[in-house]
């Protein structure tokens, strides 16, 4: 018998699959199953955080952890199936809080953030040299690579809800944070109406009282009809009371904020029920569907404009032959 005969004649897959540890390499074979799924696999659940748990314990921290020490007083909204910075597989959110007089002082970094104001009065927001005035459903943009601190003047706390792309950083390890060199990058007042960066609740809720239906929906965009970032985006929805949102599943993943109201939501084969001041996640390719017990204003960020780029965005009704690349 040749050696060549030999080698046939003893070799085994089981002896290739442990031989093949010590060059590097892995069978693509024993993996097709879960790289190629037939469905999009997200690693996030859906959740609910209830702010009426949460908010006592923000206060908390506000007490006991100074905003020099600190940099940024922040409860992170972390998905029960993952670490921080995930709150679905592309989305971080986390609710921030600045107490009368205090500055988070200033820094600028590559992630963008949109910042949804839940309550407090004479709070701002610094952005790279323009001063905006926080006001309760504003909805205000801080983009990639702006320096930015907020403060606040007066008593009571201010509170809102940040949403980051800090997950896609994972995958892209091009994140960076620079400090300034003072506490406070020097700016001056705007006028918050106007300010490119700011979406006045007042103008949004207009909006979608005049639209008609039980149902209305509208989305967050620059004034040439743009989204407000490659990568984040979002919109407000208004449901009536006794009535439901549509049905929807689709690749992208989304973050909700209850504005006012209170209902339920069937995420996937689950029901979850919210109030004013909830947020909660709803992670891509679940179904779900909103209903209200009374009129209900949800505000929502999501990762949609950044899947549309990359021509990743698909829903359960789109014709999917319309997605063949030519």
């Amino acid at each position: 018998m040749s050696s060549t005969e030999q080698i046939t004649t003893t070799d085994s897959e089981e002896k290739l699959l442990a031989d093949l540890a010590a060059s590097k390499t892995l069978p693509l074979w024993k993996q097709m199953a879960r790289l190629n799924p037939p469905a999009p696999n997200p690693t996030t659940i859906p959740n609910v955080w209830k702010y009426k748990s949460i908010r006592p314990n923000l206060e908390r921290a506000g007490n006991l952890v100074p905003a020099e020490q600190a940099e940024r007083r922040v409860l992170m909204l972390i998905n029960p199936a993952r670490d921080a910075p995930y709150t679905t597989d592309t989305l971080y959110a986390g609710l921030q809080l600045v107490m009368p007089n205090e500055t988070a002082r200033a820094h600028r970094h590559t992630a963008f953030a949109m910042r949804f104001i839940i309550e407090g009065q004479g709070g701002f927001t610094a952005v790279h040299g323009r001063r905006i005035k926080m006001q309760r459903g504003d909805v205000i943009l801080t983009p990639t690579w702006n320096y930015h601190d907020h403060g606040k003047d007066g008593s009571g706390p201010m509170v809102w809800l940040d949403g980051l792309d800090l997950p896609n950083f994972r995958h892209f390890p091009v994140h960076f944070v620079e400090h300034f060199n003072q506490p406070r990058y020097p700016a001056e007042d705007v006028d918050s109406t106007t300010s490119p960066l700011v979406f006045p609740w007042a103008e949004m809720k207009a909006r979608l009282d005049s639209s008609s239906g039980n149902w209305a929906t509208q989305r967050y965009l620059k004034a040439d009809g743009r989204e407000v970032s490659r990568v984040l985006g979002g919109c407000a929805e208004r449901i009536s009371a006794g009535s439901s949102a549509p049905s929807r599943r689709e690749t992208t993943s989304s973050v909700y904020h209850v504005v006012s109201g209170n209902g339920r939501s069937i995420i996937g084969d689950a029901e979850y029920e919210w109030e004013a001041g909830d947020t909660f996640c709803i992670p891509s390719w679940y179904k779900y569907q909103h209903f209200a017990d009374e009129k209900v204003y949800l505000y929502r960020f999501d990762d949609r404009p950044m899947l549309d780029a990359l021509g990743f965005y698909r829903s359960e009704e789109m014709d999917v032959e319309a997605l063949v690349s030519n």
